[in-house]
Parts: structure tokens; C-alpha cells; sequence
């Protein structure tokens, strides 16, 4: 019985893989150097069509975005306020880079290749940027919930298990992009038998088998066949709490995978982020001194306008103390302080500290070097 279960299960794979890799190609990746991998959370690869400065510094910009989305566990992460302009100079927060050649075959079963740039950044300046920001931060270490995934391609329902997880690949792929792993059963005859409590949505058995794994979290998916395209039903279960339950359908079975690994991401970020405590949006007042003619006052001005936290800048007045402005914050003087290269600002003063959203406050006081 169980040599038929894998007849089955294996010509049912090879039908599946066929299915996928007719519409886009096969591919194989051939890596270049020990360190052309991204790895870890402040990595990320991207794809670019050559190795001109102006393709690289575009690529910075993607992976960073791409970072940002893997710390903060948010996909918009990249359209928050503030990040934009912190993404075109990507550049300064790079690390090291290196490309990757990937070679592949075409759908027309022509050799294709495509080059990647693998970017490493810098983490405690990312970590500074998010604060600054005021992203949320889903903190390390991350954990690794088990997939248990079961097909049906037309010929009934089979699990995805460790062997085969070329299967599965796709949402593999999508969980380490959002900056986690998810982990395959073994493939056991107790856990192929358990496709049926899979089908019919029973999680609670599906926890009870998943109780020799670590940690106890399960993403639960069907994946089959719907309107000449393929819908995947999930569930996701945190320590036999259901957080949260989703479908997707695409026209792709590995799009359709994916949305597992999308969704598993959007519970885990809303449960375990954390929010940054760099302040409160509004009005702030500062003094700056060291102003001493029109060309402090530009360069002052220039610096303030570069800066992704100052919304804002209405001069008020001058004293004998120095320049008194209101500064319109994203994340309040924690958020701007974390932002200051004090190789240009020196912070000298005293701090008031806005309590709300909008308040001007008593005005600290930062010195122009």
C-alpha cells in the first residue's frame, strides 16, 4: 500500500512540476563566490540587467526596500512615510555587493541567463533607520513553522514532504523574501494519512501530529485545481491558536503556493512586531546655532530638507542664542536625534520633549558644525 502511495505521489510531483515549469522554465542557479548568496535579514538579491553604476545603484534601492520589508514584516514597508527618500540613497547604507549569474533554460528550451546583485547592508544603520522611521521591527530569532501542504492536481489530494520539496519551492522561496523559514514534514505513513484531516480544514489533528516539531506553529494549506487555475485554502496556527485563515487563487500553482508564505508573514508581523518608540509626529521647536551668515543659513537648510524625518522647517526667529525654528517631525526628536550625523549637528541644549501629536514644545538646541 504504502510503495503505491509513493507510485502515485511521485508521478503526481512530476505532473505538478511539469505543470509549473512549462509556463517560465526550468532554472538552475550556478553561485559565484562564497558570499554571492543573500543571507539573513539585512541581505537581499535582486535582479538587474547589467553591471553599469546606474543599474547597480537602482538595484540598491530594490534591495533595500527589500530589507526593510524583511525587518519590519511589512510588505508596504517601502510607501511608508519617509522611506522613499531613504531608498534613493540606498548606496550609503551598502555594506558589500556581489553578482550572481544564474543559468536557466527558456520555455522554448533555449539557454537563459540572467545576473543578480546580491547586496549586504550595514545592520546597524538599518536598524538606526528603522527606528528613526518609526517602522515596526519583527525581532530575531524568527520562528520556522512547519508547512503541511497537501495537492490535489485532479487525482486526489497528496502531502508536500521533505523529499519533496522542490514542490513546494515557491513558498519556501516567498518565506525567506519575508524574512522567515518554514520547515516540511518528514513524511512518515502517520503523516501521509493525514492529508484527509488536511482537506477537510481539521487543524486541531494536524497540531496534534505536528506536536514532535518545533516550534508548535503549523501553516496549513490545500492547493487544487479551480477555474482553469489553482486556489490555495490556508490556515495558520500559533501554539493551537488559529491566527488567522485566508484563500488565494492564481493562474500559477507556485503563485498560488506563495500567498501561503504572504500570509503566515502578515499574522506573524501582526502578533510578534514590535513598534518603534521614536515619537510622536508634529511640531517641533529647535534652535540652532553657529549660523553665522547666509551660507549656514542654506546649508542648514539643505541638511534639514535632505533629512527623511523633517516634514518641515518654518524659520521663527533670530536671537541672540541662535535661529529658533518649528520643525514638522515624522517620528518626533527621537526620530530626528537618530538621524542627526553629529559630524554636521551637535546637539548642545536642553530637550523638550513633546507628550501629543502636535504639541510645540520647549526648544532644544543643536549646534551647526
Amino acid at each position: 500500500m504504502q510503495g503505491s502511495i509513493r507510485t502515485r505521489w511521485a508521478w503526481a510531483t512530476a505532473l505538478l512540476l511539469a505543470t509549473m515549469l512549462a509556463a517560465t522554465g526550468a532554472r538552475a542557479q550556478r553561485v559565484e563566490g562564497d558570499r554571492a548568496i543573500a543571507q539573513g535579514l539585512y541581505a537581499a538579491e535582486v535582479p538587474v540587467n547589467s553591471q553599469g553604476e546606474a543599474e547597480r545603484n537602482a538595484g540598491f534601492s530594490r534591495a533595500l526596500a527589500e530589507v526593510l520589508a524583511k525587518l519590519s514584516g511589512d510588505r508596504s514597508a517601502a510607501s511608508r512615510p519617509g522611506v522613499g527618500r531613504e531608498l534613493r540613497r540606498a548606496g550609503d547604507y551598502v555594506d558589500g555587493y556581489d553578482y550572481r549569474q544564474d543559468e536557466g533554460v527558456s520555455a522554448s528550451g533555449a539557454p537563459s541567463f540572467s545576473t543578480k546583485l546580491v547586496v549586504r547592508f550595514r545592520q546597524d544603520d538599518i536598524d538606526g533607520l528603522a527606528s528613526a522611521l518609526g517602522l515596526p521591527v519583527w525581532p530575531a530569532p524568527r520562528p520556522k513553522p512547519v508547512l503541511w501542504l497537501a495537492i490535489d492536481d485532479g487525482s486526489g489530494p497528496r502531502l508536500v514532504a521533505l523529499a519533496q520539496n522542490n514542490v513546494a519551492r515557491s513558498v519556501l522561496q516567498r518565506a525567506k523574501a519575508r524574512g522567515f523559514s518554514l520547515g516540511l514534514p518528514s513524511g512518515s505513513a502517520a503523516e501521509q494519512a493525514a492529508v484527509g484531516a488536511i482537506w477537510r480544514g481539521d487543524t486541531a489533528a494536524i497540531a496534534r501530529l505536528s506536536s514532535r516539531y518545533s516550534p508548535p506553529m503549523q501553516l496549513v494549506g490545500k492547493l487544487y485545481r479551480s477555474k482553469g487555475g489553482w486556489t490555495a485554502d490556508w490556515t495558520f496556527i500559533d501554539n493551537g491558536r488559529v491566527l488567522s485563515s485566508w484563500s488565494n487563487s492564481e493562474g500559477d500553482a507556485r503563485r498560488a503556493m506563495a500567498g501561503g508564505a504572504d500570509g503566515a508573514a502578515d499574522a506573524l508581523t501582526k502578533r510578534y512586531a514590535k513598534h518603534s518608540p521614536a515619537g510622536p509626529a508634529g511640531k517641533y521647536r529647535v534652535t540652532f546655532t553657529g549660523i553665522d551668515d547666509g551660507a549656514d543659513y542654506v546649508r542648514l537648510s539643505a541638511l534639514l530638507q535632505g533629512m527623511s524625518v523633517v516634514r518641515g522647517m518654518t524659520p521663527l526667529r533670530a536671537t541672540p542664542e541662535g535661529l529658533e525654528v518649528d520643525l514638522d517631525l515624522l517620528t518626533g526628536l527621537p526620530g530626528f536625534r537618530r538621524m542627526v550625523d553629529d559630524k554636521v549637528l551637535m546637539e548642545v541644549g536642553a530637550v523638550g520633549e513633546g507628550s501629543t501629536p502636535g504639541e510645540v514644545v520647549a526648544p532644544a538646541v543643536f549646534r551647526l558644525l
